[in-house]
């Protein structure tokens, strides 16, 4: 009897530590599911951040694209500009020229119609 009695404590002995394993493993269970979860969820917001990165690095290489292309065309513009060489030339010829001393049409004709009368 007092065999029994051991026997039936060990037993009540082992089927509380199952029970307390089992707690145990119901309790990681849980804790890995609700983990599994939170990456999960992680892992869906930084696809989402990766996908915003990549729509605003997009964006951007249009922008330096066109920022590009527009500094092509304004360099081109730019060539065509007289440059200071040019500018000196055109300023001898007019001051060679001097332009305010031409006369207009009219001057011409009164300058004429002048020199007639003082002929006759």
């Amino acid at each position: 009897m007092v065999e029994e009695a051991q026997e039936q404590e060990m037993y009540i002995d082992l089927i509380s530590r199952i029970r307390t394993i089992e707690g145990k493993y119901n309790l990681l269970r849980d804790r890995t599911l609700v983990i599994n979860q939170n990456m999960v969820l992680q892992h869906k917001k930084l696809l989402s951040n990766i996908n915003m990165m990549d729509d605003d690095i997009k964006q951007l290489k249009s922008e330096i694209f066109q920022i590009t292309e527009t500094l092509k065309h304004a360099l081109k513009d730019i060539n065509q500009y007289a440059t200071k060489g040019d500018v000196r030339v055109l300023e001898k010829y007019i001051t060679f020229w001097n332009p305010l001393k031409f006369v207009t049409e009219e001057e011409v004709i009164n300058l004429l119609e002048e020199h007639k009368k003082k002929v006759k």
